[in-house]
């Protein structure tokens, strides 16, 4: 196993997301913020892949999570996350299981556009307010 097939089994993934996983961003706002702050952590890759348990899309994705390594300390810290990491950590599972965050760092692109508009969306709000009548 090396850098190559870990590519090539995540890149099936990224290959077939699902759109439908975007709604759970608006059931937890610290679902979104531990998203949007995913890219921005430092993440490493094991030097020596454990063997895969299987060809199963679970056993991949179980498998590309299990040789991916980085620091939820970290991910706290620039969240601002105010709870356990505990709570984090289930929180950064419910990303995981529903693929919406990648273990290479990126973000699922259903999700990426839906935050993008979502942004885009309170910087046209914020200019609508800011302007004033003459």
């Amino acid at each position: 196993m090396n850098h190559e097939y870990y590519s090539e089994k995540l890149a099936w993934f990224k290959d077939n997301e699902k759109p439908d996983v975007i709604l759970l961003l608006e059931i937890n706002p610290w679902l979104t913020s531990i998203t949007t702050t995913w890219p921005n952590i430092d993440i490493k890759f094991v030097s020596k892949f454990s063997p895969i348990a299987g060809d199963s899309d679970k056993e991949v994705w179980e498998w590309l999570w299990e040789n991916t390594r980085y620091n939820i300390l970290e991910l706290k810290q620039k969240t601002g996350y105010p709870f356990s990491l505990l709570s984090l950590d289930s929180k950064l599972k419910v990303l995981v299981g529903n693929r919406m965050i990648y273990p290479d760092g990126t973000v699922n692109s259903f999700v990426q556009r839906y935050l993008r508009e979502k942004v885009l969306k309170l910087f046209e709000a914020s200019s609508k307010r800011g302007k004033t009548k003459s």
